[in-house]
């Protein structure tokens, strides 16, 4: 029988790449290679049988193998690999079988050249059993680490090794691998946080034990914007806990750039004490940032996880799994700290630097910094005088408010203060309760809006109303006018709609697309030469704004014509910015309102419902019944819908004479009745889907009430039809 050739010299630079020979110099490399032969392999080769006489080891060369312990696939091995080294020092059968996958070039060393090795050149030989011996050790180490994720994730893995899609390019990696390990740092100069799953926004700390396609989730995504802020706010909590164990904390809505901190203090605190221990809580906070204080996901069964929330004082979070559907719930945690999960967590502690804790006159404040501002669209004033936009956001309270406390306060008397208390009360029978006192409150503030212009009669005439998309704009024009004729006064309505310029005078968005929201997008000297002629008492008649041509038609809108008791409502997005109106409209004639909705339910102390969620629930819901727009595609504009608020809305808030709060308390309820298809309408793969899967899971927190307990005169009934208004 013919021997098999000797490897060949050009193969030592692939023998190299072995792990096992780098402990050997380059002359000891050289002598291993003089007692190895070669061998070509073809694919669906069984190069060794598990069970089989041990009697060699291979290198490879080129090509790949699969590597099989009975139906388990351990894993494949590529060239710099080795196997088959347990047949040389002591194993006489094969643990394992390598299939070949592709042509295979092997280098062989055989049972009896390792023999005549160990005689003739010991000290090398020692040098390979050291390498053999640690290689061994590091694929043991990969095992129990592997097998020590996916016991902590309760999973059985079918296979040792998964192919993971990463930018479109299949990446073999060890089953339990962590996203961590599989995603860069950073993307574009954007802080990676969290990663996408199959679209699934998961923490960094996710291992993966199937085919799946992976993603980065950065600062510069909203989702992954929520990560930062959920982390952050657990990380705070922990610091009030170790800064002043009596203190008593939640987060509120979010801001953009902010998130303000609702903080109770210990009533023995004066006001030195107090501004101590808010430093002493800004100190402990960025000490657990240095220290990069784990944080951590955990999956505890129901019953355990309300204890354990109750004993640590944590009713609200109690209170939610009264209702909660299945045996196990997903708790977040940071040191002594636990909450419900409702979203992925950053690993640790050190993925918030940046972030930074100041005094509030609520409590505290969390503000994100540059890696959060920078992806935020802002005026140009702001990016200008960053401070300055900082302090205007902290000051004004978009999400707090008279009407917010007031609000807050007939909840409270109700003993409904969070989501988990809510739910009892709807299933204890209450829902007509609930509905009738949050429709009586707004009719009741609506009728106190009314009262408050009409005692400004003798010189108001343009009421201005503005309020970012889905805040209800259009039912509260029209029950706002009933309230209006009851106190004496006709409201004539003026859409800014019919004072666009033409198409091609319109300005572009810095990605060169037609900017519709901005102020220019308007013809602001014809809109203020008509109030001018109408504040006179002259009859104007009004622009009509043909959007199929692009063009504006001068005169072909409706003639308008302001009577002594006569009030113009001007209804748009620009309604709070003075530069609308300019000097057409005295100060004392213009009254101006900011509609939203505000005082939505914590679910608890760490998760506040996020108005904006609920306004992209109403839009998703509205648009779906009556302008057969997709959740997908509302999802993927809302985008641009909140860059138009940011840039020419809520810089202007400050200008407004009453705000009116939109929320309901049940609208979640029964917003889940359409939202919950609509948002599963998702496709898995779209850009839409992390989005989709976050306000599914918010949903999935309520009890759902029908719509037939709805009012037609509510809010809600703008966005899920049936309104006793005509629109």
């Amino acid at each position: 029988m013919t021997p098999p050739p000797p490897v060949p010299p050009d193969d030592l630079p692939a023998l190299e790449r072995s792990p096992l020979l780098e402990h050997l110099s380059p002359d000891e490399r050289h002598q291993i290679l003089t007692r190895l032969d070669h061998l070509t392999i073809s694919p669906g080769t069984a190069i060794v049988r598990e069970g089989d006489e041990a009697d060699h080891m291979f290198f490879v060369l080129e090509g790949q193998a699969r590597l099989l312990r009975g139906a388990l696939d351990i894993g494949a091995v590529r060239p710099g690999d080795h196997f088959g080294e347990l047949g040389l020092v002591g194993t006489r059968h094969r643990l394992a079988s390598v299939i070949a996958e592709s042509p295979m070039r092997l280098a062989r060393l055989s049972l009896q050249s390792w023999r005549s090795l160990v005689r003739e050149e010991p000290h090398m030989a020692v040098h390979l059993l050291e390498g053999m011996l640690e290689t061994a050790g590091q694929q043991l180490t990969r095992m129990t680490d592997s097998v020590g994720r996916l016991l902590g994730q309760r999973l059985l893995p079918r296979r040792a090794e998964i192919a993971v899609a990463l930018e479109g390019d299949l990446q073999p990696v060890p089953t339990g691998t962590t996203l961590r390990h599989l995603l860069p740092g950073s993307v574009g100069g954007s802080r990676v946080v969290g990663g996408l799953v199959d679209s699934r926004p998961v923490s960094l700390d996710t291992p993966v034990v199937s085919q799946v396609s992976v993603a980065p989730l950065t600062l510069a995504d909203s989702e992954g914007r929520e990560i930062l802020r959920r982390s952050a706010g657990l990380v705070l909590l922990e610091a009030i806990g170790r800064a002043i164990p009596g203190a008593r904390a939640r987060m509120l809505a979010p801001l953009e750039t902010l998130q303000r901190v609702a903080l109770a203090l210990p009533p023995e605190l004066d006001a030195e004490g107090a501004a101590r221990a808010k430093a002493g809580i800004a100190e402990i906070f960025g000490r657990l940032i240095a220290e990069r204080e784990p944080l951590h996901e955990e999956i505890w069964t129901v019953e355990e996880a309300r204890e354990e929330l109750t004993v640590r004082g944590w009713p609200d979070a109690a209170a939610m799994l009264s209702v909660w559907r299945d045996t196990g719930v997903s708790l977040v945690s940071c040191g002594d700290t636990y909450a419900l999960r409702t979203g992925p967590v950053v690993p640790d502690a050190g993925f918030l630097a940046g972030t930074r804790v100041q005094p509030d006159p609520v409590g505290l404040l969390l503000a994100f910094g540059s890696s959060v501002t920078q992806h935020v669209p802002r005026t140009p004033q702001d990016i200008a005088h960053p401070e300055a936009a900082l302090a205007r956001e902290a000051a004004f309270p978009r999400y707090g408010g008279e009407m917010v406390e007031v609000q807050r306060g007939w909840r409270k008397a109700l003993g409904i203060e969070d989501v988990g208390r809510y739910n009892a009360a709807c299933v204890s029978g209450r829902v007509a309760e609930l509905i009738r006192v949050a429709e009586g409150f707004h009719e009741k503030r609506l009728g106190a809006l009314a009262d408050k212009i009409a005692a400004r009669r003798k010189h108001l005439r343009v009421i201005c109303i503005a309020g970012p998309s889905s805040s209800g704009k259009t039912t509260l024009i029209k029950r706002l006018t009933t309230q209006l004729v009851i106190d004496g006064l006709r409201p004539v309505a003026l859409s800014l709609d019919d004072y666009y310029v033409d198409r091609d005078a319109t300005p572009k968005d810095e990605h060169g697309q037609f900017d519709f929201e901005a102020l220019e997008a308007i013809d602001l000297p014809q809109l203020q030469r008509d109030l001018r002629a109408l504040l006179r008492g002259e009859t104007v008649r009004t622009p009509r704004f043909d959007f199929k041509a692009g063009l504006s038609r001068p005169g072909a809108g409706p003639e308008l014509c302001l009577g002594d008791d006569t009030l113009l409502m001007l209804e748009g997005i620009h309604g709070l910015n003075p530069a609308l109106i300019g000097d057409a409209v005295k100060p004392e004639q213009a009254f101006r309102v900011f509609i939203h909705p505000a005082a939505t339910l914590p679910l608890d102390r760490l998760s506040p419902v996020d108005p904006t969620d609920v306004r992209l629930l109403r839009r998703i819901v509205r648009d779906r019944h009556g302008r057969n727009l997709s959740a997908a595609e509302n999802i993927q504009r809302w985008a641009s819908v909140r860059r138009g608020e940011l840039l020419h809305i809520y810089p202007f808030q400050h200008h407004a004479d009453a705000v009116f709060d939109s929320a309901l308390i049940y609208e979640p309820s029964v917003l889940k009745v359409y939202a919950e298809r609509y948002l599963l309408e998702v496709p898995r793969d779209h850009p839409a889907q992390p989005t989709a899967r976050r306000l599914r899971h918010l949903l999935d927190h309520y009890v759902t009430i029908y719509p037939e307990h709805v009012p037609p005169t509510s809010l809600l009934r703008e966005f899920i039809g049936g309104s006793g208004f005509e629109y």
